[in-house]
């Protein structure tokens, strides 16, 4: 995901194109397993910050939380308001700031920074920067420290779901400061020096949120304040003062120290009020210390990263595997907060009240719909109860579902793809949520064509699809293709839950909407391409043309999202022999394109031009499902070798370390499926498809009680590919599993090589299900 505006490539190249030229564990009695070694010392959360704007190695920034937490933190070393908070070769730190970013083409909301600073008092942001070294610098998910070398000061912090603890460690001086910064767009503190607090208020945000936004916080101190200052708008500092208010405010306190001497903060807030923002401090930090702070932070995220054990002799695999899953356990963020009663309340990013009951966000579902949320209903099907719940509270606030929420609606990406979420959720067997108000909510995304509070929401063009079956590509809406493409999926999960509720009716009419794929199907070219509205493809045509009908991509990788029919696509395109040429045309090609509809090379285009895999764009969300669809056509030893060409070659456990955007974690969740074994390429199917497990064995620990063993024989470098397998000690001769295989629990078990076999699961019925060979 880039900018979240329209995008594009062109290059016709159609002659070249299609030429098919681990750690020992026991486990407790409920189930939490116990490992021997820690496996926070695995994860990496620097992984992916080598990025900019023109590069994404990730996007991403290392985020100081628990898993789901309702505040992140983040050292800054980047100028407030860049969404490029923490680039890895920058050379000094500004803040070590409060963060809600999801992305930052999303960018921040709710933003402020605590910094310490001893000497001459510099307190604006560019002079207040200090230098540091990665090597003086830890960083894990439930633990930061940085030296700030301007300063000799250690600045350290651990989370807590909704808090901070903070302990900064000076030198001898007469002038050691703590400064927070409350930030742009609105902000207010007001210093209590006889309670050693700092209250406030900051109102930082990119969009999405009603007029009544505040994200109220207190800072409590262990140590009297001897000076205390404020500064006001254009960093005017006003002196022996306690509180300001204004579009950008900040407050001082200063005080002498002995060398060593440390200093705590315990910090919280809250979008419900500052009397909330207390109440979530005394409960979840309180009286506790620093260590007890930061140990159960690291019981949280052990407790999490436990439930999948890995074996592997190769050390970098299980950094890679649990910094990935690191990642998965970060978004869509918990937007509730336990009132005086213990009661589930929330501010809502919809409608300004605070209401009962669940919230999340910061989630893109077009990311996200494809591996995380099926990740949540394998591994967590409790908090995807949860989050249902929430998206039913979204849809009563609002009147809508959300497609990208931070915190509220944001136009950003296309499709309908709530759709899939709910119906994959209501499918695996998650109870808990309303399921007949959320089918409405889906069904008014696929029939109701005004009132969308942004333009990302419910369906743009929806009265040209429902009347021609497409969006045309001649009526002024962008990246119609591709939409078209995203709401027939819709249309199947839609029809796969209308059905599993009985609506025998609904679900018709919309397993047949869901084929309305085809009316895109150009077999001259055997590609998706978009049409006029008087029924004519769109013409010149050029495979190779990034946006204009797509999104983020080209036809060569839209082609290929027929999620529930892909034995309609391979029989549209000729049959199995035509089908796997086409895909073998997308790695054998060099990675031409043509960004003309952009104007320039946006991140996506140059992340697959560098890859040297064709053009195939692992990079990006739309063609990540694409390996595995060797399995479909008979040739499923295609899926093993470049699913582990992919595992092994386009991740790696540094600051470099994906492809691509990171998104939300779907990035990261194509990584710990597929080194699983498996992958979910079509949501609502209830199926997995096959790919190649990279590790020797790996442990799923559901939440159901049951556990889950791949085990694969012979693995390594250079045996990707699977010789026979066994199900609970019964020949396994198939390319999926299905999700209540898993649930039962037991182990399944390859056995790998280094020359395909090619009479493995390649019969008819070995293949995943496909909506056109479907016997029901």
């Amino acid at each position: 995901m880039t900018n979240c505006l329209p995008k594009g490539i062109a290059m016709a190249w159609m002659a070249l194109l299609f030429v098919s030229c681990g750690n020992q564990t026991t486990t407790d009695s409920n189930d939490t397993p116990k490992t021997k070694k820690e496996l926070l010392s695995y994860v990496n959360p620097l992984m992916g910050t080598d990025s900019d704007f023109s590069l994404s190695n990730g996007n991403t920034y290392p985020a100081i939380a628990t898993p789901w937490g309702m505040n992140f933190w983040t050292p800054m070393t980047s100028k407030m308001g860049d969404g490029w908070t923490y680039k890895y070769d920058e050379k000094t730190i500004r803040g070590i700031k409060q963060t809600h970013q999801p992305s930052p083409w999303i960018n921040d909301y709710a933003a402020f920074s605590l910094m310490a600073v001893t000497g001459e008092l510099k307190y604006k942001e560019e002079e207040r920067a200090s230098h540091f070294s990665h090597k003086a610098e830890t960083v894990r998910p439930d633990y930061y420290s940085v030296y700030l070398a301007d300063y000799d000061v250690v600045a350290e912090v651990t989370p807590t779901e909704r808090a901070a603890h903070f302990r900064f460690t000076f030198p001898e001086t007469d002038q050691a400061f703590i400064l927070l910064d409350g930030f742009f767009k609105g902000s207010m503190v007001k210093v209590l020096p006889e309670e050693r607090k700092i209250i406030g208020y900051c109102r930082n945000n990119s969009g999405g949120v009603p007029e009544n936004f505040h994200n109220y916080f207190v800072a409590e101190f262990d140590k009297d304040f001897e000076i205390t200052h404020t500064w006001g708008d254009d960093w005017s500092l006003h002196e022996n003062t306690t509180e300001s208010k204004g579009e950008h405010v900040g407050a001082i306190i200063g005080f002498k120290t002995k060398r060593g001497e440390a200093v705590h903060v315990k910090v919280a807030s809250s979008f419900i009020g500052p009397e909330q923002a207390q109440l979530n401090l005394d409960r979840e930090i309180g009286s506790k210390t620093f260590k007890e702070t930061r140990d159960e932070a690291t019981k949280a995220w052990e407790k999490e990263l436990g439930r999948i054990e890995v074996s592997t002799d190769n050390i970098d695999h299980l950094r890679t595997f649990y910094s990935c899953l690191y990642r998965v356990l970060l978004f869509p963020r918990k937007f509730y907060e336990y009132d005086s009663n213990d009661q589930i309340v929330h501010y809502s990013p919809y409608n300004g009240q605070v209401l009962p009951g669940y919230m999340f966000t910061d989630n893109g579902f077009w990311d996200t719909f494809r591996a995380v949320f099926p990740f949540f209903n394998m591994m967590y099907p409790e908090l995807n109860s949860n989050i249902m719940e929430g998206l039913v509270n979204t849809y009563k606030e609002s009147g809508w579902l959300p497609e990208w929420a931070s915190p509220g609606h944001r136009d950003c990406m296309i499709g309908s793809n709530s759709a899939p979420i709910i119906a994959d959720a209501h499918l695996s067997g998650i109870e808990g949520f309303d399921k007949e108000v959320l089918l409405d909510a889906i069904i008014k995304n696929a029939t109701v064509p005004d009132g969308r509070p942004v333009n990302s929401v419910g369906r743009a063009g929806l009265d040209y699809y429902n009347e021609l079956g497409y969006v045309p590509y001649d009526v002024g809406i962008h990246e119609n293709a591709a939409r078209t493409l995203e709401y027939a999926y819709a249309d199947f999960t839609i029809a796969q839950m209308a059905k599993s509720l009985g609506q025998d009716d609904l679900a018709d009419t919309y397993y047949q909407k869901s084929l309305n794929y085809k009316k895109l199907f150009d077999p001259s070219t055997k590609l998706m391409r978009g049409k006029n509205k008087d029924g004519s493809f769109q013409s010149p045509f050029n495979p190779l043309k990034w946006g204009d009908a797509f999104t983020e991509g080209n036809s060569l990788h839209y082609t290929w999202s027929v999620f529930h029919d892909v034995q309609g696509l391979i029989g549209l395109m000729g049959g199995d022999e035509e089908f796997t040429g086409m895909l073998d045309g997308v790695f054998n090609m060099p990675p031409e394109y043509d960004d003309s509809y952009y104007g320039f090379t946006i991140h996506e285009i140059r992340e697959m031009q560098i890859m040297n895999m064709g053009n195939y764009a692992h990079g990006n969300q739309p063609i990540q499902h694409m390996i595995y669809l060797y399995n479909y056509a008979g040739q499923p030893w295609k899926s093993q070798q470049k699913v582990r060409e992919v595992l092994t070659k386009l991740y790696t456990p540094a600051p470099d370390g994906y492809c691509g955007d990171e998104d939300n974690g779907q990035t990261s969740a194509w990584y710990v499926f597929s080194s699983l074994g498996f992958y979910p390429v079509a949501p609502a199917t209830n199926q997995y498809v096959i790919g190649a497990p990279l590790f020797d064995e790996a442990t799923l620990h559901l939440q159901n009680g049951n556990t889950f063993n791949v085990v694969a024989a012979s693995n390594g470098e250079g045996q990707p590919f699977i010789q026979n397998a066994t199900l609970n000690g019964k020949s396994f001769d198939q390319t999926w599993l299905s999700t209540e295989m898993v649930q039962n629990g037991g182990t399944l078990q390859f056995n790998m090589g280094s020359e395909p076999n090619e009479s493995w699961a390649t019969a008819e019925d070995s293949k995943p299900y496909s909506l056109s060979n479907s016997k029901e």
